[in-house]
């Protein structure tokens, strides 16, 4: 008897959790009629009576409420919107923000392999101690103290401009918005671009940031597999034909967390297809410094007619001067500059003249010529000793920081992440990237942060 009355027991508070899951994902709303006792026992397989016993407990609790006749309906308010509710529920704990989350908060001693960004001493320190002292003697009230304009700095925006010609992007400073990051320019995008369900491509497996930010602009995410050289051609046709996109989101160089690059020809053929069926791409450039040679651009293929390029400095220079920036076709621009205004107001003038000042002495370039021979030496380094313990590269990156592995031994991610934080070790494991949650056997490495034995010996102890 106590078995069967325990197995009730587990049948109706798993009717009560789906109805609550329901309720947290916005499925079902206040108000909203929830299905019916009987169809809900034929969705389930469970009895009417264990239905009955669920709606009664969520009824008593104030979830839902019953109108005689009518059925039940969602009585409870909404709980404030968490980021890992939306969208498809991920596997084993593990959600988009799972990353950042445990990077920020875990000890200072901690090791953090999976980490996106360059250890402090790699930044550019004392390029940005010499722009603070001259900051301090020629700064002008206005920069120390004021309201930067709408569209930010315009001897940065010219800067910029001529950067993006190195690119072979063609674009006049009124082309170009600073943001106070990348993050924030691909907001500022996708509030420009896009509406709630819309369709969205994104590459299989891509950053895990911006598809929380995805998720909370409320779109359908729909992932293409990533290729060395970019996305599946084949597979981005079908997406593009069954799900008609607004909006295509990656990187084209050193794609996160893969390290690949996008070849000419798929660019070609990608902005076919993006001419063709009335799209826009957003393309994130936040580590085209760290490529030795600048390699193909949409935007470059475009012209910025249905190219929005996102920039920043944050890798590669300081995550503590937060200055990004958006080139689109000038009437784009318009649009997102009235809300940076109504968002933001504006940029931050003294990060936008300090950067201004590293970018314009040549320090800047020095700066990233040490970076990139110093991750070619550390990259090569790490790939010999993950395969000395059983890791496979996917690829050999060309440049960056990213080494996308594969676990041995059918060894899953998440569950060699959950042992590594035991030990104050912060992986990056595989489906915090993958909107279709199957890179579960992959890890991402970071090669700046990667150089510790304690990693090495961790895995190979986990890999046997």
């Amino acid at each position: 008897m106590e078995t069967t009355l325990q197995r009730v027991g587990t049948r109706t508070e798993a009717v009560m959790d789906t109805i609550r899951q329901r309720i947290e994902r916005r499925s079902l709303v206040p108000g909203a009629r929830i299905p019916s006792v009987r169809a809900m026992a034929d969705t389930t397989g469970f009895s009417k009576a264990t239905v009955v016993e669920a709606y009664d407990r969520l009824v008593a609790e104030g979830v839902i409420r019953s109108r005689p006749g009518a059925g039940y309906f969602v009585a409870a308010p909404l709980a404030p919107l968490s980021l890992s509710h939306m969208g498809p529920p991920l596997a084993r704990e593990v959600d988009p923000l799972w990353m950042l989350r445990h990077s920020l908060t875990a000890a200072p001693d901690a090791l953090r392999p999976g980490a996106g960004w360059l250890p402090d001493e790699w930044m550019g320190v004392d390029s940005i101690r010499k722009g603070l002292r001259q900051l301090a003697r020629g700064a002008t009230a206005a920069t120390l103290v004021g309201y930067e304009t709408a569209a930010g700095s315009e001897p940065l925006r010219r800067l910029i401009a001529r950067r993006l010609a190195e690119q072979n992007v063609e674009a006049s400073p009124d082309q170009i918005l600073l943001t106070d990051s990348g993050t924030h320019a691909i907001d500022m995008a996708l509030r420009f671009l896009v509406q709630p369900g819309d369709a969205v491509l994104v590459d299989d497996p891509y950053y895990f940031n911006t598809l929380a930010l995805l998720r909370a602009h409320r779109v359908r995410i729909v992932g293409v597999p990533r290729t060395p050289t970019g996305p599946d051609m084949q597979a981005f046709e079908l997406a593009v034909r069954d799900h008609a996109p607004r909006v295509y989101v990656t990187n084209s160089a050193l794609h996160n967390p893969t390290g690949g690059t996008l070849s000419a020809s798929t660019a070609h053929r990608i902005m076919k297809l993006v001419d063709a069926h009335d799209m826009v791409v957003i393309e994130d450039d936040i580590f085209g410094d760290f490529e030795h040679e600048p390699s193909a651009r949409l935007a470059a293929f475009d012209g910025l007619e249905r190219v929005v390029r996102v920039g920043s400095f944050s890798k590669s220079l300081s995550m503590a001067v937060r200055c990004g920036h958006i080139a689109a076709r000038p009437d784009w621009i318009a649009g997102m500059t009235d809300l940076r205004i109504s968002t933001g107001l504006s940029g931050n003038a003294l990060s936008a003249e300090l950067l201004l000042t590293v970018l314009s002495d040549g320090s800047y370039r020095r700066h990233m010529d040490q970076v990139r021979a110093r991750l070619s030496r550390s990259m090569a380094s790490l790939l010999t000793r993950l395969r000395s313990v059983g890791l496979e590269p996917w690829l050999e990156p060309s440049a960056g920081l990213f080494a996308w592995c594969r676990l041995p031994n059918g060894l899953d991610a998440a569950d060699v992440t959950r042992q590594g934080v035991a030990e104050n070790i912060i992986f990056a494991p595989g489906d915090v990237f993958s909107v279709t949650q199957t890179a579960n056997s992959y890890l991402r490495f970071n090669a700046a942060l990667s150089d510790d034995d304690r990693i090495i010996r961790f895995l190979e102890r986990v890999c046997r």
